[in-house]
């Protein structure tokens, strides 16, 4: 039986969202307009989204709606899981009771379920375009640091391997991964291999080595001087050369391919380069600028990488939701085209 995490484990600002603050005024002056007018039907709100989708939000709506509901306990809500793959139009959640008791909060059950959907869907797609090598979810420099956890358990829940901050990881009990960033290189005045040996030195041994090594656009170069110093410490190095500059080790190939940022020749290039010195233990982890289409076109061609570091574009398009009142008192009342769906993988609330 599918489990659902606890609405104690959000962070829910519980009275701003009771006040309306994050609510689309027209349902505040419904809800006032039902009080005022002492009219109160119960009510089948009918929520869905319009796209091949892995639906995540679940959770943290229920939270959303027991914490914030005005008497939640006379609600009945219906829903499938996190994780659910889903068709168009199929309804993922039901809301029943007085729809003076919740109708406040429909934007922003609807904005969550919409965001951490669309991470959790990107993040699939990219895991598949994959072929089961892990893949990183690094995006959260991209956004609002207050969505980070959610963020990070929309990526748990599309099949991610690992996350960039310990607010990513939050819900799911996840620690954060990280390599090197250019800054330390920097710090070090662009020694890459004095920046990784500081690293070795003062960071928990449990902790794998990774070594960023475009810092100088020299990428075989910066590997082979800081697996020679490292040895078998080293776990992997990661590319991340800019989409505006050619590595030089991919310049005597240029002519048939878009040479720039991490091309699939430069980790060609990389990977031999390792071999040949006996270096086959390193592995190569990839980023900037990598989404499903790329992947997908690395792994057809059988390019060398072991893992791929992912940003930007698990934030990519929208995945929208929306709410219907399809029952009132019992009796069908619905906008054209909006009629009841009744989904039997849908299961009750406790």
């Amino acid at each position: 039986m599918k489990q659902r995490l606890s609405p104690d484990l959000f962070t829910i600002p519980v009275e701003q969202i009771k006040n309306g603050f994050f609510s689309d005024s027209y349902f505040l002056r419904t809800r006032e307009i039902l009080i005022k007018d002492n009219h109160r039907p119960k009510v089948l709100m009918q929520i869905f989204q319009r796209q091949h989708a892995v639906v995540c939000g679940i959770d943290e709506a229920i939270a959303i709606i027991k914490k914030c509901a005005y008497h939640p306990d006379s609600l009945v809500i219906h829903a499938l899981h996190d994780g659910d793959h889903i068709e168009p139009w199929e309804t993922v959640m039901t809301i029943e009771g007085d729809l003076a008791n919740f109708s406040h909060l429909e934007t922003v059950y609807l904005g969550v379920l919409s965001r951490q959907t669309k991470i959790a869907t990107n993040v699939h797609q990219v895991v598949k375009a994959a072929n089961g090598k892990p893949v990183l979810f690094f995006p959260s420099r991209f956004d609002h640091y207050a969505v980070q956890a959610s963020d990070g358990y929309a990526a748990h829940i599309g099949g991610v391997y690992g996350v960039s901050t310990p607010a990513n990881g939050s819900l799911w009990g996840a620690e954060a991964l990280g390599t090197i960033p250019h800054a330390l290189i920097a710090a070090y005045n662009g020694d890459t291999v004095r920046a990784s040996k500081a690293f070795d030195l003062h960071i928990d041994p449990q902790v794998n080595r990774v070594a960023l090594v475009d810092f100088d656009n020299d990428c075989v170069g910066t590997s082979l001087a800081v697996a020679r110093e490292m040895g078998d410490k080293l776990w992997a190095v990661r590319l991340d050369t800019a989409d505006n500059l050619v590595d030089v080790s991919v310049l005597p190939h240029m002519g048939t391919f878009k040479p720039t940022g991490v091309c699939q020749q430069l980790v060609i290039n990389v990977r031999k380069a390792l071999d040949r010195e006996g270096f086959n233990h390193v592995k190569i982890m990839v980023s900037g600028g990598f989404n499903t289409e790329r992947i997908t076109q690395f792994e057809a061609a059988n390019v060398p990488v072991d893992i791929y570091a992912v940003g930007g574009s698990l934030f990519n398009d929208n995945i929208n939701f929306t709410a219907d009142i399809v029952m009132v008192n019992g009796q069908p009342c619905a906008k054209v085209g909006r009629s009841y769906r009744p989904n039997s993988r849908l299961t009750l609330v406790k």
